[in-house]
């Protein structure tokens, strides 16, 4: 039997966002000042461009919620 939309989505988003987690909690491990130095300016930029990825994360779901939305139907 194959699987529904939802249960695919269900399955590919869990794994990839857990991929995420783990890859910002490895990311978070070079916060050691003991093993690695940085600037404020680095740690910036980095969050800069992690949130740019997010918002356009969320822009790229919006626009998918809406794509219906508007559209004449009987």
């Amino acid at each position: 039997m194959s699987k529904t939309n939802r249960e695919r989505f269900e399955d590919v988003a869990s794994g990839r966002v857990n991929r995420v987690i783990s890859s910002m909690q490895s990311l978070q491990k070079c916060s050691n000042t003991y093993n690695y130095e940085y600037s404020e300016e680095d740690v910036r930029k980095m969050t800069a461009v992690i949130r740019k990825q997010l918002d356009e994360l969320k822009m790229a779901f919006d626009k998918g919620l809406s794509k219906n939305k508007g559209k004449f139907k009987f």
